[in-house]
């Protein structure tokens, strides 16, 4: 099994989907780094070998940030965010969709499960 950044990439798949298992590796990056290294997108990850893992290993060490750097880094952005108060910490803070999308419908991966208020009866329609 191939073990990037400590990631186990899954055998059976192409490596140009393999490579996504990474955070912050999406599809492009990956066929960055595949062509860079002059290795077939179509080849399954199983099918690496050991030159071909390291030059990977290497390419992504010299200039990617990924994994925990990467997601301490967006940490760090947000809690900037929070601590200047501008209106996207401010809507980081109350669990609210940050880029502009609607919030009278939608929006419930961001705000959570609803919250109905206990006691309260719908009122018959006249």
């Amino acid at each position: 099994m191939a073990r990037i950044a400590g990631v186990d990439l899954p055998k059976n798949k192409h490596g140009e989907i393999g490579l996504t298992y990474i955070y912050g590796i999406g599809p492009a990056t990956a066929r960055k780094i595949l062509s860079t290294n002059n290795i077939e997108f179509n080849k399954k990850v199983q099918d690496w070998d050991d030159d071909d893992l390291n030059a990977i290993r290497k390419f992504i060490s010299e200039n990617l940030k990924i994994e925990g750097e990467l997601r301490s880094e967006v940490q760090t952005h947000i809690k900037r965010l929070l601590d200047i108060g501008c209106y996207r910490g401010l809507r980081h803070r109350k669990g609210l969709p940050v880029r502009g999308q609607r919030t009278k419908t939608n929006s419930r991966t961001r705000k959570g499960k609803r919250r109905t208020v206990a006691g309260k009866k719908k009122t018959p329609a006249k």
